[in-house]
Order: C-alpha cells, then structure tokens, then sequence
C-alpha cells in the first residue's frame, strides 16, 4: 500500500509528460471511413478543400479484339463495354448524403469464393454540382488489379479529388470481381482501356460535351495510377513496351493471335501511341518483370516520372527481380521506389470491409485486401501522402522536395511530414535519368 503514492506520482507526470513532448491529435469524429486519417497519419494525407462529387459514366470502346473468341489466330471484333467511376471537386447542398459504394467480394465463377454483395461509405456526393470559378482540374485515370473494380482504392481516388483532381477510376472488362475471365483479356486490353479512357475523359471535358465535367477537365496535364496489373498497364502506357518475348508467349497462349504487339517496344505502332499528356506515373506492385514481359531495351523507353510503391516480400510480382528490377532498369525516367518492409503484394488497397472478417469465410477474402505486417489503413494513409507530394509535383507545380527528398532508411530519423517516431519499417529510393 505504501508503494501506491509513488506509482501514482510516477504515472501522472509520465503522462503530462508526454503532453509535453508529443502533439495532439484530433479523433476523426463518428465512424472511420476509408482514407480517413489516423492519429499518426503523415502531413500530406489531410483531406483538400474541396468537397467531392463521383459519378458513374458508362462507356464503349468500339472496334476492338475479341480475344476470348480468338482462334487459329483470327481476332473478330466486338464493342467493349468499359463502365467508370469520376471523382470531382464540387459544390454541396447542406443536407446532401454521403454516397455508399456497392460492391462484391469473391470472383465470377469460383464456385469456393461465391460473389457476395456488400456496401462501405464514402465521403463524396453522389452526382453533386462540380465546381466552378476554379479553372480546369488535372486529370488522374486508375487502373485496378486482377481482379479487382473502380471502387478498391476510395480512400485515393476520394482524396485526390479533394485536392483538386479530377479521378476516374476504370472498371476492366473481364477483370472485376463480378466478369473475371480467362487473363489474356486483361494482358491485352490493360494498356488499350487506360488509352481510351483519357481520350473519353477529354471529350467529356470538352465544351460542348453537356455532361457536368464540361470544360473542367485538364488532360493535358494527366496522371495515371495503376495497380499489380493496372501497373503493368500504365506502365506500357506510360512508354515500357513490352518485349518480344512477352508476344511470343502470348501469341502461345491465345492459338496464334499477335494482337498484343501493337504494345510491343519495337514495333513502330507502339512508338506513335506515346502520349504527351502523361505527365506522371504511380505504380503500386507492378506485375509483370519476373514473367519477361519487359527488357532492358522496352524499360529504356519509360522517360515520364514514376513513384513506384512495392512491398519487399511481394510474392505476386516480386520484389528484388520484380518492382525493383523495374525501377533499376527504367533508366530514362526520373523514379521513386517506395518500399514498405516486410508488406506483400497489397500495398495499395482500400482495408478489409467488415464481411471479410465472416467466420468461415475463405481467408483469401480477407486477403484480397490485408497485408500480414502492416496496418492498412496507416499503408493507405502514407500512399495518400507520397502521392499527393509527387502528383503535387508534376501536375500543380508544386515545391514538395522536402517531403521526396528524404533520407533513403526511414527508420535513421523522422521523414519529413511524419509525426514523431512514426516513419519506421520504409526505404525510398530515388535515382534520375541517365539521359
């Protein structure tokens, strides 16, 4: 009993103490939502000035490959239906609802993991007033992975309209949870969906367009975002092409068809599809180095700037002959690799929803989304950081060196814009062009 003052004493000032020397945080009020922040969240993740609209567009890339019906190598034709998701700076109403995003967990056609409907909250306003008296918004396209849909990154996409971006986030045909099909769909269309899309979206922000987005959309100041094999679409896109031996696989795989060199590094075609507009790249885990489907020479032809974000355990796309050997050959760009220690392959999703967490439910569910070694929502939070810095960067003029140009081991010292003592377990690497 004697000992109990003193414990008391002791707890007291070690707890003024730490009012002392550790900032406060402000709690997020009422529920979490996706991409809110987390006390310990870095500068840069914070929320924009703008309200946030989201609309769904529903598209149809006309003309292009049937390759599921490919055969003998003869490629019929078919008008593909692409369906996205916008996000916008807009104007709200005061009693305006938050929207709720429908979506699915499972996969088309596995009998173990049946779809499952759910639903999650966002912080936009479904089909709100955009804004206006601002002048245009740079244009960001995201590309999920397989499978996957427009809705597995809301706390990016949301953030970044927020801050002044308009963000269309792409549905692939034959790669979402509820069409998954055979996967020569998705090595073929990725690059050629991302493409139609920015050209879409430029028509819709053209004047005269008469949908909301007119003459607010900046395409020729665009950003593209990809993810496992969105980063291996807006990487060709961005100027990777891809190897000859990537089109011998692949005309192997589907009886003949060559449909896929267009995007091959030395075909001529390819070479005529580089795209001013991109100023940007984003790459989350990357697929594609370990299988050959880049070279030397296709890596070379990669010149616009890429923050590439990878976890050093990834066993989908690998690491060290994978995303690094991607960011190492990419010679001609001004790159970034961000590295989260001991993370897998999900580095770049939206967290588990609640129904991933059913008893009994196939653990892949869960892991459609969890990493093992890492909190999601603090990944979600430092992803929304670095890209707000690097995006910032090359598509607003801004000065975010200080938040890029940080020492390589997080764990030496506080990166800049992290709270104390919470930038641990992280590498980034920067490297410049040789050219």
């Amino acid at each position: 009993m004697k000992f109990r003052p003193l414990l008391f004493s002791l707890s007291l000032f070690l707890i003024l103490l730490n009012g002392l020397l550790i900032p406060s945080v402000h709690a997020q009020s009422g529920e979490f939502v996706y991409g809110d922040q987390l006390p310990d969240a870095p500068e840069l993740s914070a929320r924009g000035e703008y309200s946030v609209g989201v609309q769904t567009i529903n598209l149809v890339h006309k003309n292009q490959v049937d390759i599921l019906n490919s055969k003998e190598g003869k490629d019929p034709f078919y008008d593909r239906p692409i369906t996205i998701e916008v996000w916008y700076p807009a104007s709200i109403i005061d009693n305006a609802n938050t929207v709720i995003y429908d979506e699915v967990m499972g996969t088309a056609g596995d009998t173990l993991r049946p779809l499952t409907p759910f639903t999650f909250k966002g912080r936009a306003y479904r089909d709100a007033t955009p804004m206006t008296g601002k002048g245009k918004f740079p244009l960001i396209v995201v590309s999920h992975g397989y499978v996957g849909s427009r809705y597995l990154m809301t706390y990016l996409t949301e953030n970044l309209a927020s801050k002044g971006y308009i963000v269309a986030a792409i549905d692939h045909t034959d790669s979402t949870f509820k069409d998954a099909n055979a996967f020569q769909s998705t090595l073929l269309n990725r690059p050629k969906d991302i493409r139609f899309i920015i050209n879409e979206m430029e028509k819709i922000g053209a004047i005269g367009s008469k949908n909301k987005l007119e003459n607010l959309v900046d395409s020729n100041n665009t950003g593209i975002i990809g993810y496992s094999m969105g980063g291996y679409g807006v990487l060709n896109v961005g100027g990777a092409g891809y190897s000859e031996a990537f089109t011998g696989f692949y005309t192997g795989m589907t009886g003949g068809s060559t449909s896929i060199s267009v995007n091959t590094a030395h075909n001529e075609e390819y070479k005529k599809l580089a795209d001013d507009r991109i100023k940007a790249i984003v790459a989350f885990a990357p697929w594609g180095m370990e299988r050959g489907v880049w070279d030397a020479e296709g890596l070379k032809g990669l010149k616009t700037p890429t923050f590439f974000v990878a976890g050093s355990q990834d066993d989908i796309s690998g690491y060290e002959k994978g995303i690094k050997a991607i960011y190492e050959g990419a010679v001609n760009a001004d790159r970034f690799l961000l590295t989260y220690k001991n993370a897998r392959h999900n580095v770049a999703p939206n967290p588990p929803p609640a129904e991933a967490l059913t008893p009994g439910l196939h653990i892949d569910e869960y892991f459609r989304y969890a990493e093992p070694s890492w909190d999601s929502r603090k990944l979600n939070n430092i992803n929304q950081h670095f890209v707000t810095a690097f995006l910032g960067k090359h598509l607003k003029n801004q000065d975010n060196s200080k938040f890029l140009e940080v020492q390589e081991n997080s764990n030496e010292k506080d990166w800049t814009g992290f709270k104390p003592r919470s930038s641990t377990g992280m590498e980034l690497l920067h490297a410049n062009p040789t050219n």
